[in-house]
Protein backbone atom coordinates (compact mmCIF):
# COMPACT_ATOMS: atom_id res chain seq x y z
CA UNK A 1 0.00 0.00 0.00
CA UNK A 2 1.22 3.55 -0.73
CA UNK A 3 2.02 5.41 2.25
CA UNK A 4 -0.22 8.84 2.93
CA UNK A 5 0.59 11.85 4.89
CA UNK A 6 -0.57 15.09 5.35
CA UNK A 7 1.12 18.34 4.58
CA UNK A 8 -0.20 22.06 5.18
CA UNK A 9 -2.29 23.44 1.86
CA UNK A 10 -2.32 27.52 1.75
CA UNK A 11 -1.64 27.83 -2.01
CA UNK A 12 -5.15 29.17 -2.65
CA UNK A 13 -6.87 29.74 1.01
CA UNK A 14 -5.69 32.24 3.58
CA UNK A 15 -8.56 31.18 5.65
CA UNK A 16 -11.08 28.97 4.23
CA UNK A 17 -13.46 28.82 7.30
CA UNK A 18 -14.59 32.38 6.80
CA UNK A 19 -16.47 30.70 4.08
CA UNK A 20 -18.65 28.70 6.71
CA UNK A 21 -22.04 29.27 7.81
CA UNK A 22 -20.90 30.09 11.45
CA UNK A 23 -18.41 32.76 10.54
CA UNK A 24 -19.54 36.33 11.97
CA UNK A 25 -17.95 38.53 9.61
CA UNK A 26 -16.79 42.34 10.99
CA UNK A 27 -19.25 44.38 8.95
CA UNK A 28 -22.73 42.52 7.52
CA UNK A 29 -22.91 43.44 3.65
CA UNK A 30 -26.74 44.14 1.61
CA UNK A 31 -28.48 43.95 5.08
CA UNK A 32 -28.44 47.69 5.87
CA UNK A 33 -32.40 48.44 6.27
CA UNK A 34 -32.83 45.11 8.47
CA UNK A 35 -29.69 46.17 10.67
CA UNK A 36 -31.16 49.35 11.28
CA UNK A 37 -34.53 48.12 12.15
CA UNK A 38 -32.76 45.31 14.61
CA UNK A 39 -30.94 47.78 16.11
CA UNK A 40 -33.81 50.23 16.83
CA UNK A 41 -35.64 47.16 18.30
CA UNK A 42 -32.63 46.28 20.67
CA UNK A 43 -32.04 49.66 21.90
CA UNK A 44 -34.46 49.46 24.84
CA UNK A 45 -31.61 46.31 26.39
CA UNK A 46 -28.65 49.38 26.47
CA UNK A 47 -31.24 51.88 27.89
CA UNK A 48 -31.96 48.94 30.54
CA UNK A 49 -35.45 48.75 29.81
CA UNK A 50 -37.58 45.81 29.37
CA UNK A 51 -36.34 44.41 26.14
CA UNK A 52 -38.85 43.91 23.00
CA UNK A 53 -39.57 40.75 21.70
CA UNK A 54 -38.50 40.43 17.99
CA UNK A 55 -39.74 38.16 15.32
CA UNK A 56 -37.27 37.72 12.45
CA UNK A 57 -38.18 35.63 9.66
CA UNK A 58 -37.65 35.04 5.59
CA UNK A 59 -36.14 32.25 3.72
CA UNK A 60 -32.82 29.96 4.49
CA UNK A 61 -29.13 31.90 3.76
CA UNK A 62 -30.44 35.22 3.85
CA UNK A 63 -28.99 36.66 6.87
CA UNK A 64 -30.91 36.69 9.44
CA UNK A 65 -28.54 34.74 11.59
CA UNK A 66 -25.44 36.19 10.64
CA UNK A 67 -27.02 39.70 11.58
CA UNK A 68 -28.35 38.29 14.81
CA UNK A 69 -24.75 36.88 15.80
CA UNK A 70 -23.64 40.46 14.66
CA UNK A 71 -25.24 42.81 16.75
CA UNK A 72 -25.36 40.86 19.53
CA UNK A 73 -22.15 40.34 19.89
CA UNK A 74 -21.82 44.23 19.49
CA UNK A 75 -24.59 44.39 22.22
CA UNK A 76 -23.18 42.10 24.64
CA UNK A 77 -19.83 44.10 24.10
CA UNK A 78 -21.83 47.92 24.87
CA UNK A 79 -23.72 45.62 27.47
CA UNK A 80 -20.24 45.59 29.10
CA UNK A 81 -19.16 48.57 28.46
CA UNK A 82 -21.76 50.17 30.19
CA UNK A 83 -21.89 47.72 33.18
CA UNK A 84 -25.31 46.63 32.40
CA UNK A 85 -26.04 43.07 33.61
CA UNK A 86 -27.06 40.98 30.03
CA UNK A 87 -27.24 37.48 29.37
CA UNK A 88 -27.84 35.73 25.89
CA UNK A 89 -29.21 32.02 25.56
CA UNK A 90 -28.92 31.13 22.29
CA UNK A 91 -30.61 27.49 21.12
CA UNK A 92 -31.62 26.46 17.71
CA UNK A 93 -35.13 24.46 17.69
CA UNK A 94 -34.70 21.87 15.24
CA UNK A 95 -35.35 18.54 16.31
CA UNK A 96 -37.56 20.85 19.19
CA UNK A 97 -41.37 20.38 18.47
CA UNK A 98 -42.86 21.11 21.53
CA UNK A 99 -43.24 23.98 23.99
CA UNK A 100 -42.25 21.44 26.66
CA UNK A 101 -39.14 20.10 24.98
CA UNK A 102 -37.62 24.29 24.36
CA UNK A 103 -38.72 24.92 28.05
CA UNK A 104 -36.55 21.45 29.07
CA UNK A 105 -33.29 22.36 26.39
CA UNK A 106 -33.63 26.19 27.82
CA UNK A 107 -33.34 24.74 31.59
CA UNK A 108 -30.14 22.95 30.71
CA UNK A 109 -28.70 25.49 28.43
CA UNK A 110 -28.62 27.78 31.78
CA UNK A 111 -27.66 24.94 33.99
CA UNK A 112 -24.21 23.68 34.73
CA UNK A 113 -23.71 20.48 33.61
CA UNK A 114 -23.89 18.48 36.51
CA UNK A 115 -27.71 19.71 37.67
CA UNK A 116 -28.96 18.84 34.04
CA UNK A 117 -33.00 18.18 33.92
CA UNK A 118 -34.33 14.70 32.41
CA UNK A 119 -35.61 15.85 29.03
CA UNK A 120 -38.99 13.39 30.00
CA UNK A 121 -40.83 12.74 33.51
CA UNK A 122 -41.38 16.07 34.43
CA UNK A 123 -45.06 17.99 34.02
CA UNK A 124 -45.15 20.86 32.15
CA UNK A 125 -45.74 23.45 35.03
CA UNK A 126 -42.49 22.20 36.96
CA UNK A 127 -40.49 22.37 33.61
CA UNK A 128 -41.79 26.30 33.70
CA UNK A 129 -41.22 26.89 37.08
CA UNK A 130 -37.52 25.57 36.70
CA UNK A 131 -37.34 28.40 33.87
CA UNK A 132 -38.45 31.25 35.87
CA UNK A 133 -36.42 30.09 38.52
CA UNK A 134 -32.93 30.01 36.52
CA UNK A 135 -34.06 33.19 34.80
CA UNK A 136 -34.62 34.96 37.76
CA UNK A 137 -30.91 33.62 39.63
CA UNK A 138 -29.72 35.07 36.28
CA UNK A 139 -31.55 38.51 36.72
CA UNK A 140 -30.71 41.50 34.60
CA UNK A 141 -31.91 41.26 31.05
CA UNK A 142 -32.05 38.05 29.75
CA UNK A 143 -32.24 37.72 25.61
CA UNK A 144 -33.30 33.99 24.78
CA UNK A 145 -32.69 33.55 21.27
CA UNK A 146 -34.44 30.77 19.46
CA UNK A 147 -33.02 29.85 15.77
CA UNK A 148 -35.51 27.77 13.27
CA UNK A 149 -38.71 28.71 16.09
CA UNK A 150 -41.30 27.44 13.72
CA UNK A 151 -40.10 23.69 14.73
CA UNK A 152 -42.21 24.12 17.66
CA UNK A 153 -45.30 24.04 15.14
CA UNK A 154 -48.81 24.41 17.22
CA UNK A 155 -47.19 23.51 20.59
CA UNK A 156 -46.07 27.38 21.14
CA UNK A 157 -47.26 27.96 24.65
CA UNK A 158 -43.97 29.15 25.60
CA UNK A 159 -43.85 32.09 23.16
CA UNK A 160 -47.04 33.22 25.22
CA UNK A 161 -45.83 32.40 27.94
CA UNK A 162 -42.10 33.60 28.59
CA UNK A 163 -43.52 37.08 26.76
CA UNK A 164 -45.63 36.83 30.00
CA UNK A 165 -44.17 35.45 32.68
CA UNK A 166 -42.95 39.17 34.57
CA UNK A 167 -46.57 40.50 34.47
CA UNK A 168 -48.29 36.93 35.45
CA UNK A 169 -45.48 37.14 38.37
CA UNK A 170 -43.34 34.04 37.70
CA UNK A 171 -40.38 35.82 37.67
CA UNK A 172 -39.93 39.26 39.80
CA UNK A 173 -35.90 39.74 38.84
CA UNK A 174 -35.11 39.33 34.90
CA UNK A 175 -36.29 41.39 32.33
CA UNK A 176 -36.94 38.61 29.52
CA UNK A 177 -37.37 39.22 25.73
CA UNK A 178 -37.18 36.42 22.99
CA UNK A 179 -35.63 36.78 19.46
CA UNK A 180 -37.49 34.41 17.12
CA UNK A 181 -35.91 33.49 13.98
CA UNK A 182 -37.82 31.48 11.44
CA UNK A 183 -37.39 29.93 7.67
CA UNK A 184 -41.30 29.65 7.05
CA UNK A 185 -42.87 32.85 5.83
CA UNK A 186 -46.26 31.69 6.90
CA UNK A 187 -45.22 30.73 10.38
CA UNK A 188 -45.95 34.04 11.58
CA UNK A 189 -49.31 34.28 10.40
CA UNK A 190 -50.23 30.45 11.35
CA UNK A 191 -49.26 31.69 15.21
CA UNK A 192 -52.34 31.88 17.57
CA UNK A 193 -53.55 36.09 17.49
CA UNK A 194 -52.67 36.12 21.55
CA UNK A 195 -48.99 34.37 20.79
CA UNK A 196 -48.79 36.77 17.43
CA UNK A 197 -49.27 39.86 19.76
CA UNK A 198 -46.72 38.31 22.12
CA UNK A 199 -43.38 37.21 20.24
CA UNK A 200 -43.97 39.52 16.88
CA UNK A 201 -43.48 43.16 19.22
CA UNK A 202 -41.16 44.22 16.73
CA UNK A 203 -41.06 41.97 13.38
CA UNK A 204 -38.11 42.11 11.00
CA UNK A 205 -38.01 40.24 7.08
CA UNK A 206 -35.33 39.69 5.44
CA UNK A 207 -35.61 39.42 1.80
CA UNK A 208 -33.61 37.15 -0.57
CA UNK A 209 -29.96 38.77 -1.36
CA UNK A 210 -30.10 39.75 -5.47
CA UNK A 211 -27.59 38.97 -7.32
CA UNK A 212 -25.39 42.40 -6.36
CA UNK A 213 -26.09 41.98 -3.34
CA UNK A 214 -24.72 38.31 -3.20
CA UNK A 215 -21.96 39.64 -4.93
CA UNK A 216 -21.11 42.11 -2.57
CA UNK A 217 -21.30 39.29 0.19
CA UNK A 218 -19.05 36.83 -1.55
CA UNK A 219 -16.62 39.44 -2.04
CA UNK A 220 -16.17 40.18 1.42
CA UNK A 221 -16.01 36.82 2.25
CA UNK A 222 -13.36 35.86 -0.37
CA UNK A 223 -10.59 38.80 0.83
CA UNK A 224 -10.38 36.89 4.03
CA UNK A 225 -10.92 33.39 2.53
CA UNK A 226 -8.38 33.49 -0.13
CA UNK A 227 -4.90 34.93 -0.75
CA UNK A 228 -4.47 37.77 -3.73
CA UNK A 229 -4.93 36.48 -7.08
CA UNK A 230 -6.43 33.26 -6.32
CA UNK A 231 -9.73 33.44 -8.18
CA UNK A 232 -10.13 34.26 -11.81
CA UNK A 233 -12.31 37.41 -12.66
CA UNK A 234 -15.22 35.35 -13.21
CA UNK A 235 -15.66 32.92 -10.09
CA UNK A 236 -17.61 35.64 -7.85
CA UNK A 237 -20.05 37.07 -10.70
CA UNK A 238 -20.94 33.06 -11.24
CA UNK A 239 -21.17 32.65 -7.78
CA UNK A 240 -23.22 35.06 -7.20
CA UNK A 241 -25.76 34.23 -10.20
CA UNK A 242 -26.13 30.42 -9.30
CA UNK A 243 -27.17 32.05 -5.58
CA UNK A 244 -29.95 34.02 -7.06
CA UNK A 245 -31.17 31.56 -8.44
CA UNK A 246 -31.48 29.49 -5.58
CA UNK A 247 -33.74 32.00 -4.33
CA UNK A 248 -31.14 34.39 -2.84
CA UNK A 249 -29.64 31.94 -0.51
CA UNK A 250 -26.14 33.52 0.75
CA UNK A 251 -25.48 30.00 2.08
CA UNK A 252 -25.27 28.03 -0.83
CA UNK A 253 -23.70 30.58 -2.95
CA UNK A 254 -20.84 30.42 -0.26
CA UNK A 255 -21.00 26.67 -0.16
CA UNK A 256 -20.66 27.24 -3.90
CA UNK A 257 -17.65 29.48 -3.58
CA UNK A 258 -16.07 26.96 -0.91
CA UNK A 259 -16.69 23.58 -3.26
CA UNK A 260 -14.93 25.97 -6.14
CA UNK A 261 -11.95 26.54 -3.65
CA UNK A 262 -11.51 22.62 -2.90
CA UNK A 263 -11.98 21.35 -5.92
CA UNK A 264 -9.21 23.38 -7.34
CA UNK A 265 -6.87 22.72 -4.45
CA UNK A 266 -7.65 19.19 -4.60
CA UNK A 267 -6.51 19.44 -8.53
CA UNK A 268 -3.43 21.40 -7.55
CA UNK A 269 -4.53 24.59 -9.66
CA UNK A 270 -3.10 28.31 -8.94
CA UNK A 271 -6.76 29.65 -9.64
CA UNK A 272 -10.04 28.74 -9.13
CA UNK A 273 -11.43 29.15 -12.60
CA UNK A 274 -14.98 29.21 -13.76
CA UNK A 275 -14.71 25.53 -14.61
CA UNK A 276 -14.38 24.73 -10.76
CA UNK A 277 -17.28 26.67 -10.17
CA UNK A 278 -19.54 24.60 -12.41
CA UNK A 279 -18.16 21.50 -11.07
CA UNK A 280 -18.84 22.09 -7.82
CA UNK A 281 -22.37 23.06 -8.60
CA UNK A 282 -22.93 19.96 -10.34
CA UNK A 283 -21.38 17.96 -7.50
CA UNK A 284 -23.39 19.99 -4.74
CA UNK A 285 -26.77 19.46 -6.92
CA UNK A 286 -26.17 16.08 -6.82
CA UNK A 287 -25.86 15.90 -2.66
CA UNK A 288 -28.85 17.95 -2.68
CA UNK A 289 -30.85 15.53 -4.77
CA UNK A 290 -29.73 12.15 -2.78
CA UNK A 291 -30.63 13.85 0.68
CA UNK A 292 -33.69 15.02 -0.66
CA UNK A 293 -34.26 11.74 -1.98
CA UNK A 294 -33.02 9.82 1.10
CA UNK A 295 -35.59 11.73 3.41
CA UNK A 296 -38.40 10.89 1.25
CA UNK A 297 -41.09 8.10 3.35
CA UNK A 298 -41.05 4.94 1.85
CA UNK A 299 -43.86 4.82 -0.15
CA UNK A 300 -42.79 8.01 -2.06
CA UNK A 301 -39.48 6.39 -2.60
CA UNK A 302 -41.65 3.46 -4.18
CA UNK A 303 -43.34 5.76 -6.25
CA UNK A 304 -39.69 7.08 -7.59
CA UNK A 305 -38.34 3.59 -7.76
CA UNK A 306 -41.49 2.46 -10.03
CA UNK A 307 -40.51 5.46 -12.62
CA UNK A 308 -37.08 4.73 -12.33
CA UNK A 309 -37.50 1.18 -13.48
CA UNK A 310 -40.35 2.52 -16.04
CA UNK A 311 -37.26 5.20 -17.57
CA UNK A 312 -34.27 2.24 -17.43
CA UNK A 313 -36.88 0.11 -19.91
CA UNK A 314 -37.46 3.24 -22.00
CA UNK A 315 -40.66 3.65 -21.20
CA UNK A 316 -41.31 7.35 -20.26
CA UNK A 317 -42.77 9.92 -20.06
CA UNK A 318 -45.09 7.63 -18.47
CA UNK A 319 -49.02 8.53 -17.77
CA UNK A 320 -49.64 7.76 -14.30
CA UNK A 321 -51.56 5.00 -14.26
CA UNK A 322 -48.68 3.02 -15.21
CA UNK A 323 -46.40 4.40 -12.20
CA UNK A 324 -49.36 3.33 -10.13
CA UNK A 325 -48.90 -0.27 -11.44
CA UNK A 326 -45.26 -0.70 -11.35
CA UNK A 327 -45.54 0.89 -7.80
CA UNK A 328 -48.32 -2.24 -6.99
CA UNK A 329 -45.63 -4.60 -8.10
CA UNK A 330 -42.99 -3.27 -6.37
CA UNK A 331 -45.23 -3.00 -3.15
CA UNK A 332 -45.72 -6.95 -2.95
CA UNK A 333 -42.62 -7.57 -3.37
CA UNK A 334 -41.77 -5.73 -0.65
CA UNK A 335 -44.89 -7.00 1.72
CA UNK A 336 -46.07 -2.97 1.65
CA UNK A 337 -49.77 -2.50 1.58
CA UNK A 338 -50.17 -0.27 -1.71
CA UNK A 339 -51.71 3.29 -1.29
CA UNK A 340 -54.57 4.24 -3.72
CA UNK A 341 -53.92 5.78 -6.99
CA UNK A 342 -54.92 8.94 -5.25
CA UNK A 343 -52.12 8.97 -3.08
CA UNK A 344 -50.05 7.97 -5.74
CA UNK A 345 -50.58 10.64 -7.86
CA UNK A 346 -49.97 12.87 -4.48
CA UNK A 347 -46.99 11.45 -4.32
CA UNK A 348 -45.81 12.32 -7.89
CA UNK A 349 -46.85 16.14 -7.66
CA UNK A 350 -44.81 16.23 -4.55
CA UNK A 351 -41.44 14.61 -6.17
CA UNK A 352 -42.34 17.05 -9.34
CA UNK A 353 -42.19 20.28 -6.64
CA UNK A 354 -38.76 18.48 -5.32
CA UNK A 355 -37.62 19.02 -9.08
CA UNK A 356 -36.58 15.24 -8.61
CA UNK A 357 -38.93 14.49 -11.58
CA UNK A 358 -40.68 15.97 -14.39
CA UNK A 359 -44.59 16.18 -14.56
CA UNK A 360 -46.14 17.43 -17.63
CA UNK A 361 -50.04 17.66 -18.57
CA UNK A 362 -51.12 16.50 -21.78
CA UNK A 363 -54.23 16.49 -23.69
CA UNK A 364 -55.23 14.38 -26.61
CA UNK A 365 -58.27 16.02 -27.19
CA UNK A 366 -61.67 15.03 -26.92
CA UNK A 367 -61.14 11.48 -27.35
CA UNK A 368 -58.13 11.25 -25.01
CA UNK A 369 -58.90 13.78 -22.50
CA UNK A 370 -56.46 14.88 -20.44
CA UNK A 371 -53.81 13.19 -18.77
CA UNK A 372 -50.43 13.66 -16.87
CA UNK A 373 -46.94 11.89 -17.61
CA UNK A 374 -43.99 11.86 -15.70
CA UNK A 375 -40.13 11.14 -16.13
CA UNK A 376 -36.82 11.56 -14.10
CA UNK A 377 -34.97 14.96 -13.97
CA UNK A 378 -31.70 13.35 -13.37
CA UNK A 379 -29.66 11.04 -14.03
CA UNK A 380 -31.24 7.37 -13.27
CA UNK A 381 -27.93 5.60 -11.56
CA UNK A 382 -27.94 8.71 -9.01
CA UNK A 383 -31.43 8.45 -8.15
CA UNK A 384 -30.66 5.18 -7.96
CA UNK A 385 -28.07 5.44 -5.76
CA UNK A 386 -29.88 7.72 -3.18
CA UNK A 387 -32.96 4.99 -2.88
CA UNK A 388 -30.20 2.06 -2.41
CA UNK A 389 -31.33 1.48 1.20
CA UNK A 390 -34.61 0.97 -0.32
CA UNK A 391 -33.48 -1.08 -2.53
CA UNK A 392 -31.49 -3.34 -0.19
CA UNK A 393 -34.93 -3.76 1.33
CA UNK A 394 -37.39 -4.21 -1.61
CA UNK A 395 -34.83 -5.62 -3.83
CA UNK A 396 -33.23 -5.16 -7.66
CA UNK A 397 -35.92 -4.85 -9.92
CA UNK A 398 -34.33 -6.22 -13.20
CA UNK A 399 -35.07 -3.72 -15.30
CA UNK A 400 -32.20 -1.70 -13.17
CA UNK A 401 -30.23 -4.29 -12.48
CA UNK A 402 -27.27 -3.17 -14.83
CA UNK A 403 -27.54 0.39 -13.55
CA UNK A 404 -26.81 -0.57 -9.38
CA UNK A 405 -22.73 -1.91 -8.28
CA UNK A 406 -23.20 -5.62 -7.44
CA UNK A 407 -24.91 -6.54 -3.78
CA UNK A 408 -26.58 -8.81 -1.69
CA UNK A 409 -30.25 -7.71 -2.65
CA UNK A 410 -32.19 -9.99 -4.08
CA UNK A 411 -32.88 -9.35 -7.82
CA UNK A 412 -37.19 -8.84 -8.41
CA UNK A 413 -38.53 -10.92 -11.17
CA UNK A 414 -39.62 -9.15 -14.12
Amino acid sequence: MNEISFQPDDSLYRNRDSLSEDYTPQTIVGRDDEIKQYHTALQPVINGERPSNIFLYGKTGVGKTAVTNYLLNQLADDAHRFDLDLSIISLNCEGLNSSYQVAVNLVNRIRAPEDQISKTGHPQYEIYEFLWRELDDLGGTVLLVLDEVDNIGESDSILYQIPRARSNGNIADAKVGIIGISNDLAFRENLSAKVRSSLCEKSISFPPYDATELRSVLEQRADVAFHDNALSSEVLPLCAAYGAQDAGDARKALDLLRGAGDLARANNADMVTENHVNQARDELEREELMDGIADLADHQQLVLYALTTLEAEQETPARSQAVFDRYKELCTFAAFDARTSRRVRDFLADLAKLSIIISSQRNDGLSGGQYRDHELDHDLTTILNAMSELIERVGIHQSVRTHIKESDSIVLSE
